[in-house]
């Protein structure tokens, strides 16, 4: 099992991209196209053309993961939209993402935010 904290920052890329790429192929991609730094902490996650898998990147400080989901049947049902290279999310959304359902469609509690 994945798991990230709600601190990490996630982005979610938002065209797909080629899935022979490896670590130093996807970390160029961070660098090009998302205009973000692959070995800041953040997690990044890439989609196939197809919408049939997932691969994340991250770095732990010691060196790249990289994650590879292939959905055992059917296509990812949910992927964001916009107008920029990339979203960011919130850890929860992403284990619904990785799960093949929507953020959007989950009845999820708001973030907690102090009272003052």
């Amino acid at each position: 099992m994945l798991v990230f904290g709600p601190q990490t920052p996630i982005y979610i890329a938002i065209d797909p991209v080629d899935f022979r790429f490896g670590i130093d192929g996807l970390a160029r991609c961070c660098r090009t196209l998302l205009s973000q730094d692959p070995m800041a902490g953040s997690a990044f996650v890439f989609r196939n053309r197809s919408r049939t898998a997932i691969k994340i990147l991250n770095y732990d400080g010691q060196g790249f993961i990289l994650t590879h989901k292939r959905f055992s049947s059917g296509r990812l049902a949910w992927w964001p939209k916009s107008g920029e290279s990339s979203v960011a999310v919130p850890a929860r959304e992403l284990q619904v993402l990785l799960h093949n359902g929507s953020p959007e469609k989950a009845n999820m509690a708001r973030d907690w935010r102090p009272v003052t």
